[in-house]
């Protein structure tokens, strides 16, 4: 006997849901770790360094 094709939508839904939970979850652990406070900090200001300054051909930090 197999499962129904109702059955199998719910199942793919709620693995789904939980999927993504968790997902968001481990993104907002990562984002707020205080071991990367350095990391995203670094890229925060990074954009903004040598802005004014024509292209010189070197490789980007």
């Amino acid at each position: 006997m197999g499962l129904s094709h109702d059955a199998v939508v719910a199942i793919a839904k709620s693995f789904g849901l939980f999927y993504l939970i968790a997902m968001s979850v481990g993104i907002c652990v990562y984002a707020f770790w205080p071991r990367n406070r350095a990391r995203f900090t670094h890229a925060k200001h990074a954009i903004l360094e040598d802005e004014d300054g024509p292209l010189t051909g070197e490789e980007p930090r």
